[in-house]
């Protein structure tokens, strides 16, 4: 017995179970490929990206030169520190810094409650915009040194001689591994919770001791008051 399908006649051949196969429009899936790709393009087009100038990054270089335009350093000195930033940016200097001119390492982190002591660039030196300016500033209420301290050097194999220094810059100055107590050297048993603001008085092991792991310890009382 034959496994042909019988088609009745004036019945199209599909009819018996298989339909003919559509032609494709490629007419319509060429138009739909172009709309795609304009719409990508558009989309790429819109899209905001980041280029070398989409960001802002601090100079290192304390007077580096890019392009900028010419302006003349004004005197910052004595102006409150977001004052003197403010003044700043309005000639056209938009790298800024600012450290703590009494060397111990403190954060301007409410510009308000700052005063600017120096300045990197000189006031009058004419420069470029892209210049960095480098405030140093201390407390509204503290007084201007009569030059910018520094944090003490990295101890390296010798004990330094840290007393006057912040105790967080003394620890900073030491290895990270270094085993550190600090006491109150007023006897009243405080707490010595913010390190920069307390000076060390004394230390444990004395300054020019070699340095090979042993524990150091340090007493301190707060910026202000004397030591015992």
């Amino acid at each position: 017995m034959s496994n042909s399908v019988f088609t009745p006649p004036g019945q199209p051949s599909w009819a018996a179970g298989s339909r003919p196969r559509k032609k494709r429009d490629w007419r319509l899936v060429g138009g739909v490929t172009a709309g795609i790709l304009v719409i990508g393009g558009l989309g790429t087009a819109c899209h905001n990206t980041t280029g070398a100038g989409g960001s802002s990054t601090a100079t290192t270089g304390g007077n580096a030169k890019t392009g900028g335009r010419t302006k003349t350093v004004p005197d910052f000195v004595g102006m409150g520190l977001q004052s003197a930033q403010d003044a700043a940016q309005k000639q056209g200097f938009s790298t800024l810094k600012s450290h703590d001119s009494l060397g111990r390492d403190r954060h301007q982190i409410l510009d308000r409650d700052w005063k600017v002591c120096s300045q990197n660039v000189k006031a009058g030196t004419t420069t470029s915009t892209d210049t960095q300016l480098d405030f140093g500033a201390v407390k509204l209420d503290e007084t201007c040194p009569a030059k910018d301290q520094s944090a003490p050097a990295s101890a390296g194999g010798t004990m330094p001689d840290f007393k006057g220094t912040s105790v967080n810059t003394a620890r900073d100055a030491l290895r990270s591994g270094t085993s550190i107590t600090v006491k109150d050297a007023s006897g009243k048993g405080r707490y010595v919770l913010l390190e920069s603001n307390w000076q060390v008085c004394s230390q444990k092991p004395p300054a020019g001791t070699r340095l090979s792991g042993q524990p150091v310890e340090f007493s301190a009382v707060k910026f202000g008051e004397s030591c015992p």
